[in-house]
């Protein structure tokens, strides 16, 4: 009985999805084609996550989906979402830092900063600060789809003059209705006792669903979600990080504010990327499982070639697990599509990465990561001929760790003249619209568990599908809950104004028999 129940789960959440688009087409797009933005009505259409990231995040409750979409797809088009980019946006408000990505917090999600104190209300600008906004989820939306966040609101040395509370509505807002799903918690830190009645204000805004996720800190107590390497100074961390713009090219979601930013600063990256090269070489000669070579990481491209290079790539190989898993590239294929696991036991201290060149040419690429001190990439930087495939192994360094912080970006660029042209140079000229970008967030395993209890994999499972279950049905009670509490004062009210207009016949009535009374009586 119990594997029947995912199954009538998966059914039932299918049905409903074929339930919204039918009545999305039917009923919000009945009036006008012209209601939406094409590009969004498609997305509704195509994209199954997208629509069950709506029906979660309300509950299963059809109705509520369908509501949230038509605010959310009208909010869209009236900001021009799907348009929004950097050259729409005054270029002071990139320069304030007022709000940008940066760092993580304990559980692994990005952190979304809010610096409250650099925020001045201003009616001529509000429009712009929305749209700033929007910029920065939606580009986190492209980089890190599915992925929540953690929005934090730095209220160090701010206001009253930094409260606005309609930018405040139009920021919760933003994860209540426009991105469902996004927000992991709000965290609002050093929070002024000044404020308490502006924030009560806030937090009714919310909602049942979302006041869990809302958190208040002073700066001892901020360490609680995030780590000191992800705090600033003045909140008692040891991240020295200093939001500039144009941005620094070692930030991983400030570079690039453009598409193929990366590119940018491309002297500076290619001279540490060497540095990098020189050290791997060196390092590589103290691990028995790769044949140290005096060369540069993009030996590969030539060794592949010849029977020597395929022996050495078998033995690099060998012992590290294949991916399972494939996105489709315009020049690349990437194994694994998303996630590169790591563990604590010496078979999970590497990962393989397979690049397939699916173009007619030669492609070029590189791999790089935010944390180049833990790990070792072979090759880091190479070519793919057309129609073959390059392992890429990915080891952890020492005694180091990985962490869901961790990312790796894999970039490509087709090579049309091949020639004797350095890999170097060609990065230089190459144009940034023509490279193609991939992303791998890190995964860490339970070495451990797994280990010690192999045979309660599934139980693991069932255990985590229950919670997940019972945290859903909870959810849906709260929202019950909170409806008949509605309902019900709403039924008070009405029954206090009967009651009163009860008592206002009664008085009437008494007032007719008195006069009656008063006109008989003789004179």
């Amino acid at each position: 009985m119990a594997e029947h129940e995912p199954q009538q789960g998966e059914q039932d959440l299918e049905k409903k999805i074929v339930e919204i688009r039918q009545r999305f087409k039917n009923e919000l797009l009945k009036d006008s084609t012209d209601k939406y933005d094409s590009r969004d009505v498609e997305r509704i259409e195509q994209e199954d996550a997208l629509v069950e990231a709506y029906l979660t995040w309300r509950l299963y409750v059809v109705d509520d989906t369908l509501k949230m979409i038509d605010e959310s797809l009208l909010w869209r088009k009236e900001f021009g979402i799907n348009d929004v980019s950097e050259g729409t946006i005054p270029r002071w408000m990139f320069e304030s830092g007022a709000v940008f990505l940066h760092g993580y917090d304990r559980e692994g999600n990005k952190l979304f900063w809010f610096k409250v104190k650099l925020h001045i209300k201003d009616a001529k600008t509000v429009v712009d600060k929305k749209k700033y906004v929007a910029f920065w989820l939606e580009r986190y939306a492209k980089k890190e789809p599915g992925m929540p966040l953690t929005v934090v609101f730095d209220m160090t040395e701010s206001g009253l003059s930094n409260i606005d509370m309609d930018f405040v509505k139009y920021v919760i807002n933003c994860f209540k209705v426009y991105y469902p799903k996004f927000l992991s918690k709000m965290i609002i830190v050093e929070m002024p006792w000044i404020m308490n009645a502006a924030w009560k204000i806030i937090k009714s805004w919310l909602g049942p669903e979302a006041i869990a996720k809302l958190k208040f800190a002073t700066k001892a107590e901020i360490h609680t979600y995030i780590g000191a390497e992800h705090l600033p100074p003045h909140l008692g961390g040891s991240d020295n990080f200093k939001y500039t713009y144009p941005p620094l090219p070692d930030d991983d979601f400030q570079t690039p504010l453009c598409e193929n930013g990366p590119m940018a600063g491309e002297d500076d990256a290619e001279s540490k990327e060497g540095e990098m090269e020189s050290r791997d070489a060196l390092e590589s000669s103290f691990n028995s499982e790769i044949v140290a070579k005096p060369k540069k990481v993009n030996f590969l491209e030539e060794s592949l070639r010849s029977e020597d290079g395929e022996r050495d790539t078998n033995v690099r190989v060998k012992g590290v697990r294949k991916p399972l898993t494939t996105f489709k590239g315009l020049l690349l294929d990437v194994s694994p599509s998303e996630e590169l696991s790591f563990g604590s036991g010496e078979n999970e201290k590497k990962c393989l990465i397979i690049l397939s060149n699916v173009t007619k040419n030669q492609v070029a690429f590189k791999v790089r990561t935010t944390a180049p001190e833990k790990y070792r990439v072979k090759p880091s930087s190479s070519s793919c001929e057309p129609g073959a495939s390059v392992d890429i192994v990915v080891s952890l360094h020492g005694g180091s760790q990985a962490s869901p912080q961790d990312r790796f970006l894999i970039m490509a660029a087709e090579m049309e003249n091949t020639g004797s042209q350095e890999l170097t140079q060609f990065w230089k000229d190459v144009q940034k619209n023509k490279v193609m970008e991939h992303r791998l967030r890190c995964h860490v395993l339970d070495s451990v568990k797994s280990a010690a209890v192999p045979h309660r994999d599934s139980l693991g499972e069932t255990s985590t599908n229950g919670q997940q279950e019972l945290s859903t049905t909870l959810m849906r009670v709260m929202a019950c809950n909170s409806r008949l509490e509605q309902k019900m004062n709403s039924c008070l009210w009405v029954q206090k104004v009967l009651t009163g207009l009860v008592l206002v016949l009664l008085a009437l009535n008494l007032l007719c028999l008195y006069l009656l009374g008063t006109a008989q009586r003789p004179s």
